[in-house]
């Protein structure tokens, strides 16, 4: 008996599939609609599954959402380690133009963007995305820390870098190469 619960619980499984179709149906339906303009059936519809599994894993639209944003941040943007503090923001810059160029991830900005407006709930969205950006920022900075390096701080990193590459991507003000990828951190390393 408890081996049919194990293998029943198996990672990868039918969950995954359901998991990972139904964030796909939410990211495709912010980038053709944007934020609020679709609901739960359409996404459970777009997903092939049954709303009440949705809401059952999710509760409602905006859990479903900030789960969303929170997935994509955390399978996105690896954090590098090149061994000096240089080469990992070249690195991480190079990853977030690369992530947010991508098929998803404008819908993913534009999502988080239309969460801070909506409620409670959608502020706990934004800050739960911004918290785990931090994290990620932060491990790399401690690290260039324990090196001996004189890392800037994470709202450095967060205005020289990633706030240019968002600005452009949302408002389509230029592509992001890597060659301005790598101005980014140039600017942000002589700002120190």
């Amino acid at each position: 008996m408890e081996e049919e619960r194990q293998a029943a619980r198996r990672p990868g499984g039918r969950s995954a599939r359901v998991r990972a179709a139904v964030h796909q149906a939410v990211t495709d339906l912010v980038a053709e609609r944007g934020y609020g303009n679709f609901t739960v059936g359409e996404v459970a519809a777009r997903a092939g599954v049954a709303d009440t599994s949705v809401y059952r894993r999710w509760g409602n639209l905006e859990a479903l959402l900030m789960d969303v944003a929170i997935t994509w941040l955390t399978t996105q943007s690896p954090i590098p380690d090149t061994g000096s503090l240089d080469g990992d923001l070249r690195a991480y810059a190079a990853n977030v133009a690369r992530d947010v160029t991508g098929p998803d991830g404008p819908a993913v900005l534009r999502l988080v963007i239309a969460l801070s407006t909506a409620g409670p709930d959608g502020l706990r969205a934004r800050d739960a995305f911004l918290a785990e950006r931090s994290r990620q920022l932060q491990t790399m900075l401690d690290r260039a820390r324990d090196r001996g390096e004189d890392p800037p701080d994470v709202l450095d990193v967060l205005d020289h870098i990633l706030a240019p590459m968002y600005i452009r991507i949302l408002f389509g003000a230029g592509p992001l190469t890597p060659d301005y990828s790598g101005t980014l951190v140039d600017r942000l390393l002589s700002h120190k």
